[in-house]
């Protein structure tokens, strides 16, 4: 099918993630106050949209410690820059077995496995206008790890977000993904206005490559709307390339710690190259009042 290039693009700035990059660049924020300060400077070079996790701030392990999202939220919210929160809620199914001769029971060490209201927890509290859901479960890069979300969970977790009136961003990591959220909105768990960030690149879903992409893109129906990004290096050539494919953009040192070869990045470094790069494509950045109004997103107050 023909490109239909989007002309007004909004930008996601995913700020810290929960990967084991925190010893390999001093831009990576860690405590609540680190991440709110990335992100506020995320803002003001252009983010609509701050997608942000948190960490220890001792050891920037990954954490979903409901008062450090508090404490984070509470410090952008009382900033004086405008940006739509968006706050992960893809912590809880995470499952580490044992070994390929005896995978029962799992591994302690990286099994967090918690129950659907417990995920969404910090999101009742915070009440940001957008939180995700990952929309499937998948072998994730270690060998004995598997990120779990099963049917159940997901519908779940979505009603709960539905229901308190976030806006679920739904990360799909590959086409089954796109294909289980299409029966989420069927069965009425999510809007049919839906949202989606198609996660390419990410071992072991969708390679990164053109075909695979537009196959995402292609499966993405008309009245959803859908961001992309790719990893590393490929993190910028994907904001051209889902900008050219209708979409919008996500950068952050979530995805990508390099500015170039050798330079480490921070997220507004990161944000104002993504801006350059639409903007030369003939396209306007759109800012966070423009995308509640486009996303239909309810700006609360914390609980």
């Amino acid at each position: 099918m023909p490109l239909t290039m989007n002309r007004e693009v909004f930008i996601t700035c995913a700020v810290t993630g929960s990967g084991a990059t925190q010893d390999r660049s001093p831009h990576v924020p860690r405590s609540p106050q680190q991440i709110a300060d990335s992100a506020i400077a995320a803002a003001q070079a252009g983010a609509a949209i701050v997608h942000c996790h948190v960490r220890a701030p001792d050891t920037g392990a990954p954490s979903r410690d409901p008062a450090l999202f508090r404490e984070l939220t509470d410090r952008i919210r009382d900033s004086a820059t405008d940006v739509v929160l968006n706050l992960t809620a893809g912590m809880g199914g995470d499952i580490t077995f044992g070994g390929v001769e005896r995978p029962l029971p799992p591994n302690d060490a990286g099994t967090d496995m918690a129950g659907a209201t417990e995920r969404v927890a910090h999101i009742a509290d915070c009440r940001p206008e957008i939180c995700t859901l990952d929309c499937g479960t998948m072998n994730f890069a270690e060998s004995d790890y598997v990120m779990t979300n099963t049917p159940g969970m997901l519908q779940a977790m979505g009603r709960m977000m539905t229901d308190l009136g976030v806006k679920p961003e739904i990360e799909a990591f590959d086409t089954g993904h796109l294909w289980y959220a299409k029966q989420l909105v069927a069965d009425g768990v999510l809007a049919p206005d839906a949202l989606v960030q198609l996660c390419m690149g990410v071992p072991w879903g969708a390679p990164d490559d053109m075909g695979t992409f537009m196959a995402m893109v292609n499966n993405v129906p008309d009245t959803w709307t859908f961001s992309a990004f790719g990893l590393g290096r490929h993190q910028m050539p994907y904001v051209a390339a889902s900008v050219l494919a209708g979409g919008h953009v996500r950068v952050g040192l979530e995805d990508n710690l390099m500015l170039d070869r050798g330079v480490p990045a921070t997220n507004a470094q990161l944000v104002e190259r993504a801006a350059r790069i639409i903007e030369n494509l003939g396209a306007r950045v759109l800012g966070p009042d423009e995308v509640r109004a486009r996303l239909n997103l309810t700006k609360q107050a914390p609980q």
